[in-house]
């Protein structure tokens, strides 16, 4: 399992013109199946992504397609960690 952190790396009237495509791309990543849940942070300066990806080279691969990305609107930082703890509702997410 993966935590994307998008932090904004210039203002946000400079990202607000990209964020339809943006959120296209998350819906993208949604039907995929890759992407878990998604929202901004507080105070709105990024946001937050959960994937499930078979690795680190994948999540950042599949991240070029982020116009957020590719404009060089963000930073990004990738975490791998290992699900080993779920309320019910998640337990599908639970790595053995």
């Amino acid at each position: 399992m993966f935590l994307i952190e998008l932090t904004y790396a210039v203002p946000f009237a400079e990202i607000e013109p990209f964020m339809a495509e943006h959120l296209a791309f998350v819906e993208q990543g949604f039907s995929a199946g890759h992407f878990l849940a998604s929202g901004r942070k507080v105070p709105r300066d990024g946001g937050f992504i959960f994937c499930r990806a078979s690795s680190r080279q994948a999540v950042e691969e599949l991240m070029q397609a982020d116009p957020f990305v590719y404009q060089a609107l963000v930073e990004v930082r990738i975490v791998e960690f290992v699900t080993s703890r779920t309320i019910p509702e998640m337990a599908g997410l639970a790595e053995a």
